[in-house]
C-alpha cells in the first residue's frame, strides 16, 4: 500500500512539481512572505508554522510569522495583514478566525499586490484570497459519520449525538466539517451554510469549544446536563475531543461513547491508539504551508497563482481516516500509517 499516495493524492505532487520551477528558486532571495494563523498554541498550527518555516528556510524566502492570542481573535489578524502590506511583503498565508469579515482586510492586501493564501480555512466566499490550500474539511466530516454510522450498525437508528463546534462565528472549516458528518452520518441537513438548524430527534444538541480541551470539557459537560444518554459525540478537533473523554471519564462512561475528531496530528492519532478517540480525519497542515510558501514564491518570481484541484474551489491537500476499527465501504488507514504520515 502507498500511504501517501492514499492520504494525499497525486494532486499535490502535480503542484509540488510545477513550483519547483528554477525561477521561482532564483528570485526566492528577494521574497518576504507572512504567515498569519489562528493561535500559536494550537499542535496544528505550530506544525503549519514548521512546514512553512522550513520551507522558507530551503527557498530563501524572508518569512514573519503572526498569530492569534486565541481562537477567534479576528482583530489581531487584521492588524497583522496590515503590517505585512507596509513591510511590502510579496505574499500571506492566512488562516482565518473569521472568514468573512476578514475579507475586507484582505482585499485591501490583493489591492496591493500581495498574493493571499487561505490554509485550511475558506474565506468567505472563497474567492476572497487568491488561493485556498486546505483539506477537503466536508470530506472529512463525511468520513467520521460514515465510520461512526458503521460502527453502531443497527443501533444507528437511535444514537443520542452530541456536537462539539468550534465557535458561535461558524467559520466555514466548522460548517464543512459538522455538516459532512452529519450527511455521513444520515442525518438530513437544513441549510448546509450553518450548523444547528437539524430537525433530526437523534441530535441532543450542540456547544462550542474554541477547539481546546478545556473547551471540549465544558461542552461535553454541558451536553451531558441536556441529556445523560449521548452516545455519539462529533469534535471539531482532537484537543476538543480530549477534554470530552475526560468529562466522560469523570462520570464512568468512557467506555460507552463513541468520539469521532478531526485534524489527525501525532498526538490525536495516538488518542485513536489508546481509545480515547475511535477514528479521525487526518489533515497535512505541513504540506498546505510549505505548498503556500512555494506558491508566494513563484508568485514573485513570474506572476502565476496555483491552481485549484478540479472540479473544487481549493487546492485539495488531501485527508484520511484514521482507525484500527475499518467499516466496510468507508476508506481508511491505521493507526501505524497515521503515525508515520501524522501532519507532514
Amino acid at each position: 500500500m502507498n500511504i501517501r499516495k492514499i492520504a494525499l493524492g497525486s494532486a499535490a505532487g502535480a503542484l509540488l512539481a510545477g513550483l519547483a520551477g528554477t525561477g521561482a528558486m532564483a528570485d526566492a532571495h528577494t521574497t518576504s512572505a507572512c504567515l498569519i494563523t489562528k493561535t500559536d498554541t494550537n499542535p496544528f498550527f505550530v506544525k503549519m508554522k514548521e512546514g512553512a518555516t522550513a520551507k522558507a528556510e530551503e527557498l530563501g524566502v524572508d518569512l514573519k510569522t503572526f498569530a492569534g492570542k486565541f481562537d477567534g481573535d479576528h482583530d489581531t489578524q487584521v492588524q497583522a495583514i496590515e503590517t505585512c502590506i507596509l513591510d511590502g511583503a510579496k505574499g500571506i498565508l492566512l488562516t482565518p478566525s473569521d472568514p468573512s469579515s476578514i475579507a475586507s482586510t484582505v482585499q485591501q492586501a490583493r489591492d496591493a499586490g500581495l498574493l493571499v493564501i487561505a490554509l485550511d480555512t475558506p474565506l468567505s466566499p472563497a474567492d476572497a484570497a487568491d488561493a485556498t490550500f486546505a483539506t477537503d474539511n466536508y470530506k472529512a466530516g463525511v468520513l467520521i459519520g460514515q465510520w461512526a454510522k458503521g460502527q453502531l450498525g443497527a443501533a444507528a437508528a437511535d444514537a443520542r449525538i452530541g456536537l462539539l463546534n468550534i465557535n458561535v462565528s461558524q467559520p466555514t472549516v466548522g460548517v464543512l466539517r459538522n455538516q459532512g458528518f452529519l450527511e455521513g452520518f444520515g442525518v438530513d441537513l437544513g441549510d448546509p451554510n450553518r450548523w444547528g438548524d437539524e430537525d433530526d430527534p437523534r441530535i441532543v444538541g450542540h456547544d462550542v469549544t474554541s477547539g481546546a480541551e478545556e473547551g471540549g470539557r465544558e461542552a461535553m459537560e454541558n451536553l451531558l446536563a441536556q441529556d445523560p444518554t449521548i452516545n455519539v459525540v462529533y469534535t471539531i478537533n482532537e484537543p476538543a475531543a480530549a477534554g470530552a473523554y475526560e468529562a466522560l471519564k469523570a462520570l464512568g462512561r468512557e467506555n460507552d461513547v463513541l468520539i469521532v475528531s478531526v485534524d489527525g496530528g501525532c498526538p490525536g492519532v495516538q488518542n485513536v491508539a489508546d481509545g480515547v478517540i475511535g477514528a479521525t480525519s487526518q489533515q497535512y497542515p505541513l504540506l498546505m504551508a510549505s505548498l503556500g510558501i512555494e506558491a508566494i514564491a513563484n508568485w514573485a518570481a513570474d506572476g502565476s497563482k496555483p491552481e485549484n484541484t478540479p472540479g473544487k474551489d481549493f487546492f485539495d491537500t488531501g485527508v484520511a481516516l484514521v482507525t484500527d476499527k475499518p467499516v466496510d465501504g468507508v476508506e481508511s488507514i491505521s493507526v501505524a500509517e497515521g503515525m508515520e504520515l501524522c501532519w507532514g
